[in-house]
């Protein structure tokens, strides 16, 4: 026959450990830059290839499409954007380097951190569409970009 003080006991353990985490005892918090590098798997894309006996018209709207359709929202929006203001004025030679830029890099941050200045642009990705493309992210006309335009309204001149 168990004593009051026994039971007390008993019911004052099973519930402290009830209180605790399922997995083990925290023994102390992490923050960001404590946590180990993730372990990360890079999926090799293939290599990008320029397409050749497309015409200028149907790369214009390939690149617009895939401007628009990214894997995270911050390219999509910055990207759709800059096509529709530039992509109708860029010659053979600049739709090519933007196909190169928005189809090879296997990572969208890199992009991304491209075009903000956040890291510093590969010299394969150097050129005259990275420059236009790096002032265009400055926004210094502080345009509202919250999202990213219509498909149907994208290939249209603004």
């Amino acid at each position: 026959m168990f004593s009051a003080a026994i039971a007390r006991k008993v019911v004052s353990s099973v519930c402290r450990a009830s209180l605790r985490p399922a997995v083990g005892t925290v023994i102390s918090r992490g923050y960001r830059g404590d946590a180990p590098e993730p372990t990360l798997i890079e999926i090799p894309l293939p290599p990008w290839e320029e397409r050749t006996g497309e015409s200028l018209e149907i790369k214009k709207k390939r690149l617009l499409y895939e401007s628009r359709k990214r894997g995270m929202l911050e390219n999509c929006i910055l990207l759709s954007l800059f096509a529709k203001r530039y992509l109708n004025t860029m010659s053979e030679s600049q739709l090519k380097q933007y196909d190169r830029l928005i189809n090879e890099p296997s990572n969208d941050w890199d992009i991304y951190y491209w075009a903000t200045e956040a890291q510093p642009t590969p010299d394969v990705y150097q050129g005259e569409v990275m420059e236009m493309l790096k002032e265009f992210a400055k926004n210094k006309d502080m345009e509202q970009r919250l999202d990213a335009p219509n498909l149907e309204y994208l290939d249209k001149s603004s």
